[in-house]
């Protein structure tokens, strides 16, 4: 197959490495860090953009290397052409493998931040990015509602769920662990090196997390399972408040 990528920086290393042991050819073609800070409806605009550049003629599908980051895919659409991306709820997910790995350490760990090579080699050493997650607009927090009163989570859960989530939730707003997930394309341990000494400076707990590349590795190999969400053309990506977390209309 011919196929058209589109993904976020950071994941340059892991994608690149994937891409050039691939059966198919892959055009590579990277976005810069952070376009879910610049709010949803811009950083829509932004990959609307870039699918709209390609010239669907010369392929079979166009991939996304995005999870649902902030619901800034959703409203994308297929043309011509089947668009794949998978489901996931922030990259943290692409980094260890599985929606359901991520979901269950994040319920597990609560207060915990996350460090790869590409988030470190593409924006320094900065904690900039906790105001988002302090303010429940991304990844797991905002589907299972962290901005949602105790009221509100039990209309949506039940009461006695809603009251669970609503204390889990509230732990979850507070850092206290850095964990650095190593995926194996690192070229020493510098980076892990600096998760370290960042943890330090900051008096949390450190953890180092083997990454699992296989969502990648089946994004790029065209091994579009339940674990993809294939937009056909006509269709555009929404949400789905479900372990599907995306679906197609």
């Amino acid at each position: 197959m011919r196929l058209k990528l589109f993904a976020c920086e950071i994941l340059f290393r892991e994608l690149c490495s994937l891409a050039a042991v691939s059966l198919h050819r892959i055009d590579l073609e990277f976005l810069p860090k952070g376009l879910h800070d610049i709010g949803k409806e811009k950083m829509s605009n932004q990959l609307t953009e870039a699918l709209a550049a390609v010239n669907e003629s010369d392929y079979d599908a166009v991939l996304l290397g995005y999870a649902l980051c902030s619901g800034g895919i959703t409203g994308l659409k297929a043309r011509t052409i089947p668009l794949v991306v998978p489901r996931a709820h922030d990259c943290i997910t692409l980094f260890l493998g599985s929606r359901y790995r991520y979901r269950d350490y994040f319920f597990a760990n609560s207060g915990t931040y996350f460090k790869t090579t590409g988030w470190l080699e593409r924006s320094g050493d900065s904690l900039s990015q906790l105001g988002e997650w302090n303010t429940g607009t991304s990844g797991i927090p905002s589907q299972m509602g962290m901005n949602m009163s105790k009221q509100e989570l039990a209309k949506r859960y039940g009461q006695d769920n809603g009251e669970y989530l609503y204390e889990q939730l509230t732990k979850m707003k507070h850092y206290s662990k850095l964990a650095f997930i190593e995926t194996g394309v690192e070229p020493n341990d510098s980076f892990e090196q600096q998760t370290q000494e960042l943890a330090e400076q900051k008096n949390w707990q450190y953890e180092k997390l083997q990454g699992d590349l296989t969502l990648l590795r089946k994004l790029v190999n065209g091994n579009w399972d339940d674990d993809f969400l294939v937009v056909l053309p006509g269709q555009r990506i929404d949400f789905s408040y479900d372990d599907d977390i995306i679906n197609a209309l």
